[in-house]
């Protein structure tokens, strides 16, 4: 749909950046202890925690806080019980929005999330309110320089990729949550590491947005949710015009 493409390119942007800051250290922390503990410490048995490991050696996470982490999720020593939740509500313009996150404490979490709808012109629902506009599914984003669009579409369907979309500076690739490191551990043998790659929820049906100030005011619900320390990740099912991206 219009917007998709110019939108994934300013959410890949961001993701890079966001990859700077000083905190990126602790959720993939928390995300190695919820990994170990549903399904062990060991990364040849366990598929999420090689994700995770992979994602920890991309930003030159220490080995032996890595170690730490492994040790803390599958109990050898005592650390913080993190789980994870999800979060379901709207904001302006009637735009779907589900939150991931990773807590310690739900009863903040869920106060924190609450709060940046209420304060910027959205309101949280119950759970199911919005998760039916979503799939959760893997994706994998690598640059147009990697090589040909056939060649590249050709080397990612047979490693098992569900959908290939060639967008304006790159190339979204998307797995099944299952096949998702598969498919990024053979894609990685041939083109290097993916500029972007993550479990994520993508938008099965979308809200149109066609005036800038209704699109800011999805993006200020968005940008506050991201910013709290537990969430993972704010997905809206905005959908725009290249025209009122650029604008963004």
């Amino acid at each position: 749909m219009a917007g998709h493409s110019k939108w994934a390119n300013i959410k890949h942007r961001k993701g890079a950046q966001d990859a700077k800051r000083a905190k990126v250290f602790t959720p993939i922390i928390r995300d190695i202890m919820v990994a170990c503990r549903s399904g062990g410490g060991d990364p040849n048995m366990n598929a999420s925690l090689r994700t995770v490991l992979a994602n920890a050696k991309s930003v030159n996470m220490p080995k032996d806080v890595i170690e730490r982490a492994i040790k803390r999720g599958t109990g050898e020593i005592k650390g913080e019980d993190y789980v994870e939740r999800t979060y379901e509500g709207y904001a302006s313009g009637g735009v779907a929005v589900i939150v991931k996150a990773l807590t310690d404490n739900g009863t903040r979490t869920v106060t924190n999330v609450r709060t940046a709808f209420n304060k910027n012109g959205g309101n949280m629902g119950n759970d199911g309110a919005v998760a039916w506009m979503f799939k959760e599914e893997g994706f994998l984003y690598y640059p147009k320089d990697i090589g040909e669009e056939d060649d590249v579409m050709e080397k990612a369907i047979e490693a098992g990729a569900d959908d290939f979309v060639a967008e304006e500076e790159g190339y979204r690739i998307s797995t099944s949550v299952e096949d998702f490191g598969t498919v990024r551990d053979a894609l990685a043998e041939i083109y290097g590491k993916a500029e972007e790659g993550d479990l994520t929820y993508t938008p099965t049906q979308t809200q149109e947005v066609t005036d800038l100030e209704t699109a800011q005011k999805v993006m200020k619900v968005v940008a506050a949710l991201e910013d709290d320390d537990d969430v993972q990740e704010a997905i809206s099912n905005m959908d725009i015009s290249d025209e009122l991206a650029e604008q963004l």
